[in-house]
């Protein structure tokens, strides 16, 4: 098995690089470009990188992609990762990306993938105070009425809703025996009428989002797919999902990695640079096997969904999740540990690589969900 890069995908990695040590590669770039670290999502780089084709990734030429690979975007997220660009609204747009692809009408590929190819953000609204894990218990309703639907409710973990131009809602339209039937996706723009949306205080920052749904309206055009079976439809775009946060995590471990390494070659004590020492450099030995296999196992997945798109993955997809993500946050905990004090300093990025990570185990699905799966496939 060859996970070799094509020489086009070692040029579209070299580009990455080089345009975020252009445009965020320095501490006062980064802070300047997100306030302070307030802000995790800048739109003027965001619209530079849409410029290059490369928000558009995987979305056909038909509708202003470049006609990517799963690969190709594992690539771009991997790589703006490493580089600390603040593009946080990505995640969430691709992943909406792949559900309008599989299911969008005609009219809703027109606008939504053309939009992100040009730098729109999207969000998807799952989790509920009272639906996180167990999504099929999601109450927010959407009652059917003529020319659309009025959709009521709370949603609550909502990420980059804040900034996006619409909103992509699950919610139910039909009581079924089963709390998985009767379950539906339908668009709201941001702007609707009676949708409220408060920003959540985190330790990432504000980038998560409570949604207060009050009798808002949507017309009938505005369901993704078919009424009703939106837990098939999310059920297909898991793959991805879990694919994505891998990729994202994986170039923040890459980072914090490499921010760990520079440091002990520098740092002395003893009259000697730390990295000398035997204990630290076993430590990085080990923080370097696990990052590797963290990205064979990414770009495994990557070619798995590329080979059939439609193809479910259950315990490749929920393996990627878990291990990416994990080896993710032992990393950035053992960055912060070999840069001890200086670690945990906001003067340098490692501690806010450690936030970044910590919430990685949990959404889009928790490690302790993902091993349960993966216990499923082999029959336990």
């Amino acid at each position: 098995m060859d996970f070799s890069l094509t020489h086009e995908q070692e040029d579209f990695v070299a580009a990455i690089r080089d345009f975020c040590a252009r445009e965020c590669g320095t501490s006062e770039q980064r802070e300047k470009l997100t306030d302070g670290y307030k802000l995790h999502h800048n739109f003027d780089l965001y619209k530079q990188m849409a410029d290059l084709g490369w928000l558009g990734v995987t979305i056909s030429e038909e509708y202003d992609g470049s006609g990517g690979s799963m690969l190709d975007a594992c690539l771009f997220m991997e790589e703006s990762s490493r580089g600390l660009a603040p593009i946080g609204g990505y995640a969430t747009t691709l992943i909406v990306a792949g559900a309008t692809q599989r299911f969008g009408s005609e009219e809703q590929k027109q606008e939504i993938l053309g939009g992100i190819a040009g730098g729109a953000v999207e969000a998807i609204a799952m989790t509920e105070p009272e639906a996180g894990s167990d999504v099929g218990s999601l109450t927010t309703s959407a009652q059917q009425v003529d020319g659309g639907f009025v959709l009521n409710g709370q949603k609550v973990f909502i990420s980059n809703a804040h900034i996006a131009d619409h909103i992509l809602v699950v919610c139910r339209t039909t009581k079924g025996e089963s709390k998985h039937e009767g379950l539906s996706m339908i668009w709201l723009p941001r702007e609707t009428e009676g949708l409220e949306i408060v920003p959540i205080k985190t330790m990432g920052g504000e980038e998560t989002n409570t949604l207060y749904l009050s009798d808002c309206e949507a017309p009938a055009d505005a369901l993704l797919g078919e009424v009703d079976q939106a837990w098939t439809q999310l059920m297909a775009g898991l793959n991805v999902e879990r694919l994505i946060l891998a990729a994202t995590m994986l170039g923040i471990a890459q980072r914090a990695f490499d921010d760990a390494l520079a440091y002990v070659k520098e740092r002395k004590q003893f009259g000697r640079p730390i990295g000398s020492f035997q204990a630290l450099q076993h430590r990085l030995a080990d923080m370097a096997t696990e990052l590797e296999s963290a990205r064979l196992m990414t770009r495994w997945v990557a070619t798995l969904t590329d080979e059939d798109p439609g193809r479910m993955l259950p315990r490749e997809a929920s393996m990627v999740k878990l291990h990416v993500t994990e080896v993710a946050k032992r990393i950035a905990v053992e960055g912060m540990q070999l840069m001890g004090g200086y670690g945990y300093s906001s003067e340098y990025d490692m501690e806010r690589l450690v936030r970044a990570t910590m919430v990685s185990t949990i959404y889009g699905g928790t490690s302790e969900i993902q091993r349960t799966i993966i216990a499923k496939t082999l029959g336990l």
